[in-house]
């Protein structure tokens, strides 16, 4: 089976107390290099469906008028480089968390709403791409729209950017609401993806935001909804990002997958 169990889940909590990326980073690959299973690395291409666990599933074979919009599929991220691992536009859940979407989605429609998926399950190789892109301070390529109120060299110490996500265990969605009668996305106020104040979702209107304005009264009600809907039905929010939220009891909590992001491991595809 294409995963790696993960020995030290705590680690990962404690914020970086290093004066450079570098040194921070390189220090922590080796103690993880030294104190955790290998990754496997077989080709993707000779993967089959057997070696991926039974309950993962596409979001759109349970929620078909979700909308995917796969950044990492295509260069319109933080890196500006397509990710690996993200084969094709496609988003995957354990099938606990897109059972739970699916009631936020039944919800949301009934209200004319829908959701659009930027991101689900993230295989372990793009993790470690984002980490190796951190490390190259000089790349700063899409700093003006991602991060433009942060140095670089901030990202990892901040916990931007870590060594594991809780994407890569199968059971996080990143995602935002639009509105099904103009198919325009709910304003939330800043950017998917952006590093700074701007996207904490306990930032109140009128309050700072570094180089956004803040936020009105109907973007932070529009954050509400999101939440109020994704906590009702069993997710629980990240305080750094608006549009991240983890199922509460996630079946792999400390299980850390590496299978690339495709359709041909699902039935009838």
């Amino acid at each position: 089976m294409y995963l790696c169990t993960i020995l030290f889940p705590c680690y990962m909590n404690v914020r970086l107390a290093f004066s450079g990326i570098v040194a921070a980073t390189s220090m922590l690959l080796a103690f993880v290099g030294c104190n955790s299973p290998s990754i496997t690395t077989d080709p993707a291409s000779e993967l089959t469906e057997k070696d991926i666990p039974d309950n993962f599933t596409l979001i759109t074979d349970v929620i078909p008028d979700a909308l995917l919009d796969i950044r990492y599929f295509s260069a319109f991220n933080f890196t500006g480089d397509r990710i690996p691992g993200y084969e094709q536009p496609l988003a995957i859940l354990t099938k606990e968390a897109c059972d739970s979407l699916k009631v936020v989605a039944d919800e949301l429609r009934a209200k004319g709403l829908g959701i659009r998926i930027f991101d689900g399950y993230r295989p372990q190789c793009a993790v470690d791409a984002f980490m190796e892109w951190a490390l190259d301070t000089l790349d700063v390529r899409a700093k003006e729209y991602f991060y433009p109120e942060l140095e670089k060299s901030v990202l990892v110490p901040q916990l931007y950017i870590a060594l594991q996500s809780s994407h890569t265990r199968g059971s996080t969605v990143d995602l935002t609401i639009f509105d099904k009668a103009t198919q325009k996305d709910l304003d939330m106020g800043c950017t998917y993806d952006y590093f700074g104040r701007a996207s904490h979702p306990d930032l109140q209107p009128g309050e700072p935001a570094g180089e956004y304005k803040p936020i009105n009264e109907e973007q932070y009600n529009n954050r509400m909804i999101l939440r109020d809907v994704m906590l009702r039905h069993g997710f629980e929010p990240y305080v750094c990002e608006w549009w991240h939220f983890t199922l509460h009891n996630e079946p792999f909590p400390q299980t850390y997958f590496t299978f690339p992001i495709c359709d041909r491991f699902f039935p009838g595809h």
